[in-house]
Parts: C-alpha cells; sequence; structure tokens
C-alpha cells in the first residue's frame, strides 16, 4: 500500500495535497481525495457523487459519496474549505470512471478541488508515517 509523503491524511482516510496555486483573494488550493487503504477497504467503486461545488464547508463536513459493490460511504473534509470542483473524470455526465480511485486514488482518482479555509488546520491531519502506522 502507498502512503505518499507530500499528503496529509485524515482519521476518515481523505487524504489533502496542498499546491502552489492560489486563488485571486489568496487562499491556497488543494486537492483532496481517498487513501489507497480506504479505496481497498471500499473494494470496486462504482458511483462517486459530488453536489457541494461553489459551497463551503468545515471540516468533518460531508462533501459527497462513494459507492461501492457493497457499501455506500460519506466523504468528508479533511479541512475546512470552498469547493472548487469535482473531478470531470469521474462526474457521470464527464468520464463516469470511478473506478479511477481505485486504480490511481492518489492521481486520476482525485475527489475534489479546495480553497483552503484555514491552512492552520493541517496540523490536525497525519503525515503519511503516522497514518501508515495507524491503517498498517
Amino acid at each position: 500500500m502507498k502512503f505518499p509523503e507530500d499528503l496529509f491524511y485524515s482519521e476518515d482516510h481523505e487524504w489533502l495535497r496542498l499546491t502552489d496555486e492560489t486563488t485571486e483573494d489568496g487562499r491556497r488550493i488543494g486537492i483532496v481525495g481517498i487513501s489507497d487503504f480506504a479505496q481497498s477497504e471500499l473494494g470496486d467503486l462504482v458511483y462517486v457523487e459530488v453536489e457541494t461545488v461553489g459551497e463551503t464547508l468545515n471540516s468533518h463536513d460531508i462533501f459527497g459519496t462513494l459507492e461501492a459493490v457493497k457499501t455506500t460511504s460519506d466523504l468528508f473534509m479533511p479541512v475546512g474549505g470552498e469547493v472548487l470542483e469535482f473531478n470531470p473524470a469521474l462526474d457521470e455526465k464527464g468520464g463516469d470512471n470511478p473506478a479511477l480511485i481505485n486504480s490511481d486514488p492518489y492521481g486520476a482518482g482525485w475527489l475534489v478541488r479546495i480553497a483552503v479555509t484555514d491552512e492552520s488546520e493541517t496540523a490536525s491531519l497525519m503525515k503519511a508515517d503516522v497514518y501508515a502506522a495507524k491503517v498498517g
């Protein structure tokens, strides 16, 4: 199982990658997905729903759901922020390919881009080594 070291991990198994990009008002852009561990526990993903684009959510708020063959799971914000974009490759109207999350959870299978409200919230997230020890 992979745990990229440039990511922050939540207790809910979402990850956050801070990018070098910022919004016009100076907020840092982050990318959110689910961990390799989470996708392996869920199994084959068949549907992703994110209807929160344009909304500003708090840390731990639900931003969408994942549906696997045997279960449905809520997606939680790792930090507070505005949901800017849902990955078009996963979108029903666009790519309709939730299996990308299974095959490439840290790359093409990302879920949403967000404008982070408060970067200091990353202090409550885990680094790769801590997360790997928790799930390993």
